[in-house]
């Protein structure tokens, strides 16, 4: 039965997560002390620096020896379970949704914020031996569950190019393909280049590049370095308009003059490389024929002909490339967004200490778990602040409407809960253990899913107001859970 002095002992946990948090919701809505630009540098620090040194401390002073394998495997069957259905009802169902739900259902029913909340949170709820278990389950995280995550994002964006930025090539069938080391991610939002290749055998290679638009750039800051500085009336340059608050005019009026005369720099230098025309009418560029279809390019073969612009329609016909032609394609591009992660390295070094440490014994070095411990100390908290300055910048809390916030709360704080469970019950989980494992599927949604989210543009505004509106209301719920499920 619960007492009163246990659940004042859940709220002094959680009390202090959202001090920081309305602080910072105040800070910019309110008192105007940040900007968009400062908030931006205190999130990146909360990316780059905060969570990984975190991420790392925690893993590494848990033991990897004393994994509860019956907990791990209760969450991992509610996640398989929950990413089957959703599947099935995307391959069955008359209305079902496609890819893009079946991501942004799994990612509001099975990705708590386990790290920043549910540590402080499950350790006054349920003791300090429920710290080991969020800590195995940040690894699995980590590891797996934010990798399919990426997984299937950069499939939905890979399915994307193929099927509404290539044109039709009839029946030939794409069997390879080269990304260009400076494409990062297929997510949409980098404008790219896509070259087909016939092959001798009828077989289709597609080369995947950076847009020509970044030799613009480069070309547009040469141009400037050369162009004399304007003056208006009273000033002498453009910072001195600048310290006087004109800053838009100035700029904007600059920045055409840079870009017209770097675009008459291009016209008059690339002699060998395809240009993308936006405008409607025919055109030769030089003694190449250069086939665009919305800002892509295509085989470009000798003798000069015509350029032309065909209706989005054109090329929805294409056929979808054989299956392992996807997933290396999708794969290559999930490796080159790990290996630029900190939190990739963060959860790799944690775990290799982890087991080195616990397994002979060996202490680390005062000098270094002091520095590793000093940065991580400040994650929590400034976490929190971060989550409140993301909040004071949205320009509404509910941004996707009621019904879809109704749907990410029931997804968050009612399925997740329930089928694991279920799943716990399966496995013969019994007990304190059975609480723990409902309690920390009903904490907040994962900010790294909105992240993922935004970055795709897939459903940005319902995990927001998943992430906003499920950390307002996540101190009743949990205490409802706690409440309930010690009678």
């Amino acid at each position: 039965m619960i007492n009163d002095k246990e659940v004042y002992n859940v709220m002094a946990a959680l009390v202090p997560l959202y001090v920081p948090m309305i602080l910072a919701y105040y800070s910019v809505r309110w008192w105007k002390i940040f900007t968009p630009e400062q908030c931006s540098g205190i999130n990146r620090f909360v990316a780059i620096f905060a969570i990984p040194f975190l991420t790392f401390h925690f893993l590494s002073s848990n033991s990897p020896y004393t994994m509860n394998i019956l907990f791990i495997a209760a969450d991992t069957l509610q996640k398989v379970v929950i990413l089957g259905a959703l599947f099935l009802w995307t391959a069955f169902a008359k209305r079902g949704g496609g890819l893009d739900w079946t991501i942004t259902l799994f990612s509001l029913s099975t990705l708590p914020n386990t790290l920043i909340v549910g540590v402080p949170l499950l350790t006054a709820m349920y003791g300090d031996s429920s710290a080991s278990l969020m800590s195995q389950l940040v690894f699995m995280q980590g590891v797996l569950w934010f990798t399919l995550m990426l997984f299937l994002y950069e499939y939905q964006g890979a399915m994307h190019l193929f099927l509404n930025r290539i044109p039709d090539s009839g029946d030939s069938i794409i069997t390879t393909f080269t990304v260009d080391p400076d494409v990062n991610t297929l997510n949409g939002n980098e404008p790219l280049l896509v070259d087909l290749e016939k092959k001798e055998n009828g077989e289709l290679h597609v080369m995947v590049r950076s847009s020509s638009l970044k030799i613009f750039n480069r070309s547009t800051e040469m141009c400037c370095a050369h162009l004399p500085k304007r003056r208006a009336s009273s000033f002498s340059t453009i910072l001195d308009l600048q310290s006087e608050g004109f800053e838009e005019m100035p700029k904007i009026h600059e920045e055409k003059m840079c870009k017209r005369d770097a675009f008459k720099y291009l016209l008059n230098s690339v002699k060998h490389e395809s240009i993308i025309d936006t405008s409607s009418s025919p055109k030769v560029i030089e003694d190449k024929e250069v086939k665009i279809v919305h800002g892509i390019q295509y085989p470009l073969s000798k003798g000069p002909k015509e350029v032309k612009i065909e209706e989005k329609d054109a090329y929805k016909k294409q056929q979808m490339p054989r299956a392992s032609v996807m997933v290396r394609l999708t794969l290559s591009m999930v490796w080159r967004n790990l290996v630029r992660n900190p939190n990739t390295y963060a959860s790799f070094f944690g775990l290799v200490w982890s087991l080195i440490s616990f397994r002979w014994n060996i202490k680390m070095p005062s000098i270094i778990n002091g520095s590793i411990l000093i940065l991580s100390q400040t994650a929590t908290g400034i976490a929190m602040f971060s989550m409140g300055l993301f909040m004071a910048l949205q320009p509404k809390i509910i941004a996707c409407g009621k019904t879809s916030a109704a749907m990410s709360i029931v997804a968050r704080c009612l399925v997740g809960p329930a089928v694991i469970g279920v799943t716990s019950i399966v496995i013969g989980i019994r007990g304190v253990l059975l609480r723990v494992a409902i309690v920390q599927a009903a904490i907040p949604q994962s900010i790294v899913a909105f992240v993922f989210a935004k970055e795709y543009n897939i459903h940005a505004d319902i995990l927001s107001t998943a992430v906003i509106f499920g950390t307002a209301i996540s101190l009743p719920a949990t205490i409802m859970y706690f409440v309930l499920l010690g009678l």
